[in-house]
């Protein structure tokens, strides 16, 4: 691999901008299945109206066309801000993704230390293929891949605005960072993971110092100044200014914006069964599990937070503004692998600072602020329903023997559950990667087709013969495959259409009547949203729902066994993630059933 040639991605294409008519044709296709007739029609109408010659359409287009000429990327600096900066909730549940990561067996906190000191030391050693450019580049079918997201993860941290947050990135300062965040017991620690020389602490120093915090921070009467963190932007941005308006505080939450990354050394959490165990710790990946357990021992805002229970859960979190799940997965492959290596030799013990805790100054007024975080986060706790389960039965094994893409395959067991549960179909977001370009981010795959549901419609129905219902899923995999590859070479629609929405508010025209539709409030109201994010480590990733009656649907296919995990809200009496989570197996199962149990056609 060519030195280097992580980071200067030239050769890199710029995301192109689709025709006009070809997303109108593709938008209304995908709204078929979802709008009634009446509103179809209507819709049907304005786009006609939208795409006329000299009309608004190809006003916008042409001025999108402008944009793409003058950037490296006309949609990633929109989309940082559209997608994340300018969104009010919480990041907690509502935008930063959790990761469970395999059960670990501590007998003790030594154990809890000893670990959390190999993974401090894995994503150093990461940290460094970062720093001299040798992270190899990835591909995707041949196509290289922008690697860009990696530098973005470390020493990063998002800061809340009173309108508009922003992202503060310190990896490429002239004197870059060299300490990490330690919280335990809600109390902030400096530590320095560099000696004098630059070399990394080894294994046995970081565990020398982790105790160190330990026993320095065993008081558990403490303000949890980092729930303030998971309160809604607004509020936050207001305490936060309140915040830092104190020097001491100002200097303890810069040094928590600066570190490379954090790690959470968490209480016990309430124990479970074995079988409710990876729910269970999905919960306590993404919120802590409320103020009472460890919500406080958190910065919902940094970019990359390591957690480690005493009772052996593992995992992390991630805010999101930075950088999607492939990134972070690849690090935790990484880190996963190195801490499985051997210890390595003794250290000389050369004696190490203690490491710096950071102070804060509580005002009555920040104490107030505190209170109320408290009680929206204790609120957003119970309202989270979150369900993972390890589906055994089979993984991407099955559908490859039937020459079938393992993920259209899933994204159908998902369709064909929620319309057993709904008796309709729902507009469906799954993501799709465009790092085939420069600075590229995402854009939509919409699982939710013409071929998906005739498929779903006919699978329950007995007038329907078995050979015409697999012939219905291979048409419905093969049209999602379809516009899975569309995706990701930059044609889908949604990313489109959000681009000439926003054009037309920065040339301050007034908003074409399509964004105004019904059709699109319809289309945009994503009752699944779901990812597939694979790994090489048998984790799963997990976030919450999009929308207030919808699932949030992650899985990492494996080769014989997939693992799931499903959200919902309590609020939403029709949602339910443990009755999803159950459809979703039979559904997979009687798909499978249909598959080996028809004598394979002639097609």
């Amino acid at each position: 691999m060519v030195q280097g040639e992580t980071f200067h991605q030239e050769g890199l294409p710029k995301l192109p901008v689709p025709s006009l008519q070809q997303t109108c044709e593709r938008y209304l296709a995908t709204l078929e299945p979802i709008v009634d007739e009446e509103e179809l029609s209507h819709t049907k109408e304005l786009l006609a109206e939208f795409q006329k010659a000299g009309g608004v359409g190809e006003r916008l287009q042409k001025g999108l066309e402008r944009r793409a000429r003058k950037t490296e990327n006309w949609l990633s600096d929109w989309w940082l801000t559209t997608a994340y900066l300018d969104y009010r909730m919480p990041v907690v549940v509502h935008s930063s993704p959790g990761v469970v990561l395999p059960r670990l067996e501590f007998s003790d906190r030594q154990g809890q230390m000893r670990f959390a000191a190999k993974l401090i030391a894995g994503v150093l050693d990461f940290k460094t293929m970062i720093d001299n450019e040798t992270l190899p580049v990835e591909y995707l079918g041949g196509k290289q891949l922008c690697m860009n997201q990696y530098y973005q993860v470390l020493s990063s941290c998002r800061v809340p605005g009173l309108k508009r947050d922003s992202v503060v990135n310190h990896a490429h300062r002239s004197r870059p960072p060299t300490h990490i965040t330690v919280v335990h017991n809600f109390q902030f620690f400096v530590l320095d993971v560099y000696n004098s020389d630059g070399t990394p602490l080894t294994v046995d120093q970081l565990y020398m110092q982790l105790e160190k915090v330990w026993s320095s921070s065993l008081q558990t009467n403490k303000e949890p100044i980092g729930i303030l963190t998971s309160n809604q932007r607004n509020s936050w941005g207001k305490a936060y200014n309140n915040l830092i308006k104190d020097k001491t505080n100002k200097d303890s939450v810069r040094a928590i914006q600066k570190s490379i990354f954090t790690v959470c050394l968490d209480a016990p959490m309430p124990c479970v069964s074995d079988e409710l165990y990876h729910s269970r710790a999905a919960v306590q990946m993404l919120h802590g599990g409320g103020s009472r357990w460890n919500s406080g021992n958190r910065w919902f805002d940094k970019t990359l937070q390591f957690i480690i229970g005493e009772d052996g859960s593992c995992g992390l979190m991630y805010e999101h503004a930075p950088a999607e799940g492939p990134p972070i997965v690849s690090l935790i492959d990484h880190v996963v692998e190195y801490t499985k290596k051997s210890e390595m030799v003794r250290t000389p013990m050369v004696p190490l600072p203690m490491p710096q805790k950071l102070r804060f100054n509580i005002t009555p007024e920040i104490k107030k602020d505190i209170e109320k975080a408290k009680q929206n986060m204790n609120i957003m706790v119970h309202d989270l329903d979150v369900k993972v389960i390890v589906f055994s039965h089979f993984g991407k094994n099955v559908p490859k023997t039937h020459k079938m893409s393992p993920d259209a395959f899933i994204q159908m067991g998902l369709q064909l559950a929620y319309y057993r549960m709904y008796q309709r179909c729902c507009a469906t977001y799954e993501s799709a990667s465009l790092r085939m370009f420069k600075l590229g981010r995402t854009d939509t795959i919409r699982s939710c087709s013409i071929d998906s549901a005739n498929f779903v419609k006919a699978m329950d129905d007995p007038a329907k013969q078995k050979i015409e219902k697999v012939t219905l899923l291979e048409k419905a995999v093969k049209a999602h495959r379809a516009y899975t590859d569309m995706a990701i070479h930059g044609q889908a629609i949604d990313r489109h259409l959000l681009g000439l929405k926003l054009q037309a508010i920065e040339d301050l025209t007034s908003m074409p009547e399509i964004f105004m539709d019904t059709s699109y409030a319809v289309a945009n109201h994503y009752n699944l949203s779901t990812s597939q994010v694979p790994a090489k480590t048998d984790c799963v990733m997990c976030f919450g729902p999009v929308a207030p009656d919808g699932y949030g649907v992650c899985y990492n296919p494996m080769a014989e066994h997939i693992n799931f995990a499903v959200s919902a809200f309590n609020s939403c009496n029709e949602t339910n993630a443990t009755h999803m989570a159950q459809r979703l197996e039979e559904a997979l199962l009687d798909m499978r059933m249909l598959l080996e149990s028809t004598p394979k056609a002639k097609l």
